[in-house]
Protein backbone atom coordinates (compact mmCIF):
# COMPACT_ATOMS: atom_id res chain seq x y z
CA UNK A 1 0.00 0.00 0.00
CA UNK A 2 1.12 3.48 -0.93
CA UNK A 3 1.59 6.79 1.38
CA UNK A 4 -1.57 8.58 0.78
CA UNK A 5 -0.36 12.30 0.61
CA UNK A 6 -2.24 14.88 2.05
CA UNK A 7 -4.37 15.77 -0.66
CA UNK A 8 -4.04 19.94 -0.14
CA UNK A 9 -0.10 19.57 -0.75
CA UNK A 10 0.11 17.88 -4.50
CA UNK A 11 -2.05 18.13 -7.37
CA UNK A 12 -1.78 15.75 -10.63
CA UNK A 13 -1.53 16.74 -13.85
CA UNK A 14 -1.85 14.34 -17.24
CA UNK A 15 -1.33 16.40 -20.17
CA UNK A 16 -3.89 15.06 -23.10
CA UNK A 17 -4.09 17.80 -25.59
CA UNK A 18 -2.27 18.14 -28.70
CA UNK A 19 -3.46 17.45 -32.30
CA UNK A 20 -1.93 14.02 -32.63
CA UNK A 21 -1.45 14.59 -36.50
CA UNK A 22 0.80 11.61 -36.76
CA UNK A 23 -2.36 9.47 -35.51
CA UNK A 24 -4.79 11.30 -38.63
CA UNK A 25 -7.56 10.17 -40.12
CA UNK A 26 -8.37 8.61 -36.62
CA UNK A 27 -7.54 11.49 -34.56
CA UNK A 28 -9.67 13.63 -36.66
CA UNK A 29 -12.77 11.72 -34.38
CA UNK A 30 -11.39 10.60 -31.03
CA UNK A 31 -8.59 11.81 -28.90
CA UNK A 32 -5.30 9.90 -29.19
CA UNK A 33 -5.13 9.50 -25.40
CA UNK A 34 -8.45 7.63 -25.63
CA UNK A 35 -7.00 5.05 -28.22
CA UNK A 36 -6.05 1.23 -26.58
CA UNK A 37 -2.82 0.47 -25.45
CA UNK A 38 -4.01 -3.57 -26.07
CA UNK A 39 -7.22 -3.65 -23.85
CA UNK A 40 -7.19 -0.38 -21.99
CA UNK A 41 -7.26 3.16 -22.64
CA UNK A 42 -4.26 4.44 -23.34
CA UNK A 43 -4.47 7.49 -20.66
CA UNK A 44 -5.16 4.47 -18.14
CA UNK A 45 -1.80 3.73 -17.65
CA UNK A 46 -0.25 7.19 -16.71
CA UNK A 47 -3.31 7.44 -14.12
CA UNK A 48 -2.46 4.60 -12.73
CA UNK A 49 1.42 5.05 -12.42
CA UNK A 50 0.36 8.28 -10.13
CA UNK A 51 -2.17 6.80 -8.23
CA UNK A 52 0.39 3.92 -7.39
CA UNK A 53 2.46 6.87 -5.69
CA UNK A 54 -0.42 7.59 -3.57
CA UNK A 55 -1.86 11.16 -5.67
CA UNK A 56 -5.08 11.20 -5.67
CA UNK A 57 -6.15 14.78 -7.36
CA UNK A 58 -5.95 14.72 -10.78
CA UNK A 59 -6.21 17.61 -13.65
CA UNK A 60 -6.58 16.60 -17.04
CA UNK A 61 -5.18 19.15 -19.27
CA UNK A 62 -7.01 18.51 -23.12
CA UNK A 63 -8.74 20.03 -25.86
CA UNK A 64 -12.07 21.60 -26.06
CA UNK A 65 -13.02 18.69 -28.36
CA UNK A 66 -11.25 16.00 -26.10
CA UNK A 67 -12.20 16.36 -22.80
CA UNK A 68 -15.83 15.41 -23.32
CA UNK A 69 -14.56 12.31 -24.61
CA UNK A 70 -11.96 11.78 -21.98
CA UNK A 71 -14.19 12.39 -19.42
CA UNK A 72 -17.05 9.76 -20.64
CA UNK A 73 -14.32 7.33 -20.20
CA UNK A 74 -12.78 8.11 -16.69
CA UNK A 75 -15.46 10.20 -15.17
CA UNK A 76 -14.80 12.10 -11.85
CA UNK A 77 -12.85 9.30 -10.39
CA UNK A 78 -15.16 8.52 -7.46
CA UNK A 79 -15.72 5.05 -8.16
CA UNK A 80 -11.79 4.75 -7.71
CA UNK A 81 -11.40 7.13 -4.79
CA UNK A 82 -9.36 10.12 -6.55
CA UNK A 83 -10.92 13.88 -7.88
CA UNK A 84 -10.54 14.02 -11.36
CA UNK A 85 -11.49 17.22 -12.71
CA UNK A 86 -10.75 18.58 -16.49
CA UNK A 87 -9.41 22.05 -17.97
CA UNK A 88 -9.00 23.14 -21.29
CA UNK A 89 -5.55 24.07 -23.39
CA UNK A 90 -7.24 25.81 -26.25
CA UNK A 91 -4.26 25.43 -28.63
CA UNK A 92 -1.29 23.23 -28.76
CA UNK A 93 1.12 25.91 -26.50
CA UNK A 94 3.72 23.04 -24.79
CA UNK A 95 3.90 21.08 -21.66
CA UNK A 96 4.83 24.26 -19.37
CA UNK A 97 1.65 25.72 -20.21
CA UNK A 98 -0.05 23.89 -17.94
CA UNK A 99 0.78 25.85 -14.94
CA UNK A 100 -0.53 28.86 -16.87
CA UNK A 101 -3.95 27.38 -17.97
CA UNK A 102 -4.32 25.82 -14.31
CA UNK A 103 -2.48 28.55 -12.33
CA UNK A 104 -5.53 28.68 -10.11
CA UNK A 105 -5.54 25.31 -9.27
CA UNK A 106 -2.08 24.67 -8.94
CA UNK A 107 -1.20 27.94 -6.78
CA UNK A 108 0.64 26.76 -3.42
CA UNK A 109 0.51 22.98 -4.07
CA UNK A 110 3.62 20.72 -5.23
CA UNK A 111 2.76 19.49 -8.64
CA UNK A 112 3.44 15.88 -10.35
CA UNK A 113 3.19 15.71 -14.15
CA UNK A 114 2.95 13.12 -16.59
CA UNK A 115 1.67 12.86 -20.36
CA UNK A 116 -0.73 10.92 -21.12
CA UNK A 117 1.09 9.24 -23.96
CA UNK A 118 3.75 7.76 -21.59
CA UNK A 119 3.72 3.96 -20.60
CA UNK A 120 5.57 3.39 -17.43
CA UNK A 121 6.18 -0.57 -15.99
CA UNK A 122 8.27 -2.59 -14.14
CA UNK A 123 9.21 -3.51 -10.66
CA UNK A 124 9.04 -1.36 -7.49
CA UNK A 125 6.62 1.16 -9.72
CA UNK A 126 5.20 2.24 -6.68
CA UNK A 127 8.18 2.84 -4.50
CA UNK A 128 10.03 5.41 -7.73
CA UNK A 129 6.75 7.28 -8.06
CA UNK A 130 6.38 7.55 -3.91
CA UNK A 131 9.50 8.57 -3.98
CA UNK A 132 9.20 11.66 -6.44
CA UNK A 133 6.01 12.79 -4.61
CA UNK A 134 7.76 12.51 -1.36
CA UNK A 135 9.89 15.85 -2.62
CA UNK A 136 10.50 18.97 -0.41
CA UNK A 137 12.11 21.33 -2.24
CA UNK A 138 13.28 21.64 -6.14
CA UNK A 139 12.17 19.66 -8.95
CA UNK A 140 12.91 16.19 -9.95
CA UNK A 141 12.78 14.60 -13.34
CA UNK A 142 13.75 10.71 -14.23
CA UNK A 143 16.81 10.06 -17.21
CA UNK A 144 16.40 6.88 -19.33
CA UNK A 145 18.68 5.42 -21.04
CA UNK A 146 17.64 4.89 -25.13
CA UNK A 147 19.38 4.24 -28.30
CA UNK A 148 17.99 7.23 -30.10
CA UNK A 149 17.55 10.22 -27.43
CA UNK A 150 17.39 12.95 -30.51
CA UNK A 151 13.46 12.35 -30.38
CA UNK A 152 13.32 13.32 -26.65
CA UNK A 153 14.75 15.79 -24.43
CA UNK A 154 18.18 14.80 -23.27
CA UNK A 155 19.91 15.53 -19.88
CA UNK A 156 23.19 15.01 -19.27
CA UNK A 157 24.60 14.11 -15.52
CA UNK A 158 28.03 14.18 -14.26
CA UNK A 159 29.77 11.67 -12.74
CA UNK A 160 28.06 12.36 -8.93
CA UNK A 161 25.08 12.12 -10.71
CA UNK A 162 24.14 16.08 -10.96
CA UNK A 163 22.74 17.29 -14.06
CA UNK A 164 24.59 19.66 -16.08
CA UNK A 165 22.62 20.03 -19.54
CA UNK A 166 19.39 19.78 -20.93
CA UNK A 167 18.54 19.89 -24.28
CA UNK A 168 15.17 18.92 -26.00
CA UNK A 169 15.39 17.28 -29.09
CA UNK A 170 19.08 17.75 -29.29
CA UNK A 171 20.50 16.83 -33.28
CA UNK A 172 23.93 16.48 -31.85
CA UNK A 173 22.39 14.75 -28.38
CA UNK A 174 25.11 15.66 -25.52
CA UNK A 175 24.02 11.91 -23.73
CA UNK A 176 21.73 8.90 -24.51
CA UNK A 177 19.86 10.00 -21.84
CA UNK A 178 16.27 10.54 -22.55
CA UNK A 179 13.62 12.22 -20.14
CA UNK A 180 10.37 10.60 -19.54
CA UNK A 181 7.25 12.55 -19.23
CA UNK A 182 6.92 12.39 -15.34
CA UNK A 183 7.88 15.21 -13.94
CA UNK A 184 7.84 16.87 -9.89
CA UNK A 185 8.16 20.12 -9.03
CA UNK A 186 7.38 22.09 -5.86
CA UNK A 187 5.02 25.34 -4.97
CA UNK A 188 7.16 27.80 -7.17
CA UNK A 189 6.93 26.06 -10.42
CA UNK A 190 3.43 27.78 -10.84
CA UNK A 191 5.16 31.38 -10.57
CA UNK A 192 8.58 30.06 -12.65
CA UNK A 193 6.35 28.89 -15.62
CA UNK A 194 4.65 32.52 -15.63
CA UNK A 195 7.85 33.60 -16.47
CA UNK A 196 8.79 31.80 -19.45
CA UNK A 197 9.41 32.37 -23.09
CA UNK A 198 8.21 30.63 -26.03
CA UNK A 199 10.28 28.63 -27.93
CA UNK A 200 11.08 29.12 -31.50
CA UNK A 201 8.46 26.50 -32.30
CA UNK A 202 6.09 28.85 -30.49
CA UNK A 203 5.58 26.88 -26.62
CA UNK A 204 6.37 27.24 -23.48
CA UNK A 205 9.19 24.04 -22.82
CA UNK A 206 9.17 21.70 -19.63
CA UNK A 207 13.03 21.48 -20.31
CA UNK A 208 13.15 25.80 -20.20
CA UNK A 209 11.80 24.98 -16.66
CA UNK A 210 13.68 21.99 -15.72
CA UNK A 211 16.81 24.10 -16.73
CA UNK A 212 15.86 26.80 -13.80
CA UNK A 213 16.22 24.45 -11.24
CA UNK A 214 19.04 23.06 -12.69
CA UNK A 215 20.67 26.49 -12.89
CA UNK A 216 20.08 26.36 -8.80
CA UNK A 217 20.92 23.44 -7.88
CA UNK A 218 17.68 22.30 -7.12
CA UNK A 219 17.19 19.44 -10.07
CA UNK A 220 17.17 16.30 -9.06
CA UNK A 221 17.36 13.41 -11.56
CA UNK A 222 16.89 9.62 -11.13
CA UNK A 223 17.85 7.35 -13.45
CA UNK A 224 15.60 4.72 -14.46
CA UNK A 225 16.81 0.85 -14.37
CA UNK A 226 16.44 -2.00 -16.68
CA UNK A 227 13.66 -2.91 -14.28
CA UNK A 228 11.09 -0.32 -15.64
CA UNK A 229 9.91 -0.07 -18.68
CA UNK A 230 9.51 3.39 -20.65
CA UNK A 231 7.13 3.34 -23.54
CA UNK A 232 5.09 5.87 -25.44
CA UNK A 233 2.14 6.32 -27.74
CA UNK A 234 3.02 8.91 -30.05
CA UNK A 235 3.38 7.38 -33.32
CA UNK A 236 1.42 4.55 -34.43
CA UNK A 237 4.48 2.86 -34.69
CA UNK A 238 4.98 3.25 -30.75
CA UNK A 239 1.53 2.54 -29.81
CA UNK A 240 1.78 -0.87 -31.73
CA UNK A 241 5.11 -1.89 -29.79
CA UNK A 242 3.29 -0.70 -26.85
CA UNK A 243 0.32 -2.84 -27.36
CA UNK A 244 2.73 -5.81 -27.81
CA UNK A 245 4.51 -4.86 -24.91
CA UNK A 246 1.68 -4.94 -22.39
CA UNK A 247 -0.39 -7.92 -24.06
CA UNK A 248 2.99 -10.02 -23.88
CA UNK A 249 3.51 -9.19 -20.27
CA UNK A 250 -0.39 -9.91 -19.45
CA UNK A 251 -0.72 -13.11 -21.41
CA UNK A 252 3.00 -14.79 -19.68
CA UNK A 253 1.42 -13.31 -15.89
CA UNK A 254 -2.01 -13.65 -16.11
CA UNK A 255 -2.40 -10.17 -14.66
CA UNK A 256 -3.86 -6.98 -15.65
CA UNK A 257 -1.77 -3.91 -15.96
CA UNK A 258 -2.98 -0.66 -15.09
CA UNK A 259 -6.48 -1.68 -14.10
CA UNK A 260 -7.75 1.30 -11.96
CA UNK A 261 -10.05 -0.39 -10.00
CA UNK A 262 -7.41 -3.13 -8.56
CA UNK A 263 -4.98 -0.24 -7.95
CA UNK A 264 -7.22 1.82 -5.79
CA UNK A 265 -8.12 -1.22 -3.81
CA UNK A 266 -4.03 -2.45 -3.41
CA UNK A 267 -3.30 0.94 -2.36
CA UNK A 268 -5.67 1.80 -0.39
CA UNK A 269 -8.14 4.65 -2.20
CA UNK A 270 -11.27 2.16 -1.63
CA UNK A 271 -12.12 -0.58 0.52
CA UNK A 272 -13.52 -4.22 -0.70
CA UNK A 273 -17.18 -2.60 -0.69
CA UNK A 274 -15.77 0.53 -2.90
CA UNK A 275 -14.36 -2.52 -5.20
CA UNK A 276 -17.42 -4.03 -5.18
CA UNK A 277 -18.76 -1.07 -6.61
CA UNK A 278 -16.30 -0.26 -8.83
CA UNK A 279 -16.73 -3.35 -10.94
CA UNK A 280 -19.84 -3.73 -10.72
CA UNK A 281 -20.85 -3.00 -14.22
CA UNK A 282 -18.04 -4.43 -16.00
CA UNK A 283 -18.43 -6.75 -18.92
CA UNK A 284 -17.81 -10.66 -18.45
CA UNK A 285 -18.94 -10.44 -14.35
CA UNK A 286 -22.75 -11.02 -14.42
CA UNK A 287 -24.57 -9.61 -10.92
CA UNK A 288 -27.13 -12.20 -9.30
CA UNK A 289 -30.43 -10.92 -10.11
CA UNK A 290 -30.91 -8.83 -7.25
CA UNK A 291 -27.92 -8.70 -5.52
CA UNK A 292 -26.09 -5.66 -4.06
CA UNK A 293 -22.84 -4.65 -5.65
CA UNK A 294 -21.21 -5.30 -2.25
CA UNK A 295 -23.33 -8.76 -2.63
CA UNK A 296 -22.48 -9.78 -5.98
CA UNK A 297 -18.63 -8.94 -4.78
CA UNK A 298 -18.57 -11.55 -1.79
CA UNK A 299 -16.22 -14.03 -3.08
CA UNK A 300 -12.56 -14.96 -3.04
CA UNK A 301 -9.77 -13.76 -4.70
CA UNK A 302 -9.78 -16.99 -6.35
CA UNK A 303 -13.20 -17.40 -7.53
CA UNK A 304 -13.31 -13.76 -8.81
CA UNK A 305 -10.21 -14.74 -11.17
CA UNK A 306 -11.94 -18.11 -11.97
CA UNK A 307 -15.03 -16.33 -13.03
CA UNK A 308 -12.76 -13.57 -15.01
CA UNK A 309 -10.98 -16.43 -16.90
CA UNK A 310 -14.30 -18.51 -18.24
CA UNK A 311 -15.55 -15.23 -19.03
CA UNK A 312 -13.04 -12.96 -20.22
CA UNK A 313 -13.86 -9.28 -19.49
CA UNK A 314 -12.50 -5.99 -20.82
CA UNK A 315 -10.05 -4.98 -17.69
CA UNK A 316 -10.59 -8.29 -15.92
CA UNK A 317 -8.35 -7.17 -13.39
CA UNK A 318 -10.14 -9.36 -11.07
CA UNK A 319 -7.54 -11.86 -11.79
CA UNK A 320 -5.07 -9.49 -9.94
CA UNK A 321 -6.24 -9.82 -6.48
CA UNK A 322 -4.66 -11.94 -3.50
CA UNK A 323 -6.54 -15.25 -2.56
CA UNK A 324 -7.55 -13.47 1.30
CA UNK A 325 -9.28 -10.57 -0.11
CA UNK A 326 -12.73 -11.41 0.25
CA UNK A 327 -15.03 -8.57 -0.85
Amino acid sequence: MSTLFPRDTWRAVIMAGGRAKRFHPVSAGVNKHLLPVYDKPMIFYPLTTLMMGGLRDFLILSTPEAAPQIQRVLGDGHDWGIDIQYRIQSKPAGIADAFKVCRSDLEGRKTAMILGDNIFYGHRLPEMVQAGASLERGALIYAYEVGDPSAFGVVEIDSEGRPTDLVEKPVDPVSNLAVPGLYFFDERAVEIAATLEPSARGELEITDLNRWYMDQGELQVERLGRGIAWLDGGTPEALFEATEFIRAIEARQGLKAACPEEVALRHGFIDAAGFANAISGLPGLTPQTGSSPAQTGRASGSRLRAQARSRPARRACLRALPDDVHI
